[in-house]
């Protein structure tokens, strides 16, 4: 029978082993790159279900708000205005995934928590667009081109991590009255 013995050396490591591995920049943790892809599939599908998507643009929104492109970890702004009642936002910086918009690729999506009324940002996804006729909410352009922006709400506490956030941190300004 083989006897192990326990030293203090020993006691220590095995204590401070699963605090080191728990320790340190979360962002890169699996959890946080699970949310990350996980968090802007969630919001596509309800984009999907009429009821949950925006018809009309929201009234209030702040002057800016975050934008991302979706599958990567940059984030921009983008400028949000109003032109002759239609909602239009200009993307700030770079990052603007002008070399794959077409005429049946890329959107924007606005994200409104469906709790509080507050636009979160706005996501950038590179795929299909949803079907022709599907109520679009206004404009997002950058790099010379131009796609359109479509509205959800959506749980935000059930798509974004708040440990690793979506859309880093909650925009400034008043809430704005999604209707």
């Amino acid at each position: 029978m083989t006897r192990f013995f326990v030293t203090p050396f020993v006691v220590t490591v095995s204590f401070l082993t699963p605090l080191l591995a728990c320790g340190g920049d979360r962002t890169r943790s699996p959890t946080c790159g699970w949310a990350q892809f996980n968090g802007p599939s969630l919001i596509q599908d309800r984009l999907r279900q009429p009821p949950l998507g925006l018809t009309l643009a929201p009234r209030g929104l702040p002057g800016t708000l975050p934008v991302r492109v979706v599958g990567t970890r940059e984030q921009s702004t983008v400028l949000v205005t109003y032109t002759k009642g239609a909602l239009t936002m200009e993307h700030q910086g770079a990052g603007f995934p002008a070399g794959s918009v077409s005429d049946s690729t890329a959107y924007a999506v606005l994200v409104v928590d469906d709790s509080t009324q507050r636009a979160q940002g706005v996501l950038i996804y590179e795929s299909r667009r949803p079907p022709e006729g599907y109520p679009s909410i206004g404009a997002l352009s950058g790099d010379a081109r131009t796609v359109p922006l479509y509205g959800v709400r959506v749980d935000w506490a059930g798509v974004s991590n708040p440990k690793c956030p979506l859309l880093g941190a909650p925009p400034a300004g008043s809430p704005s009255s999604a209707q």
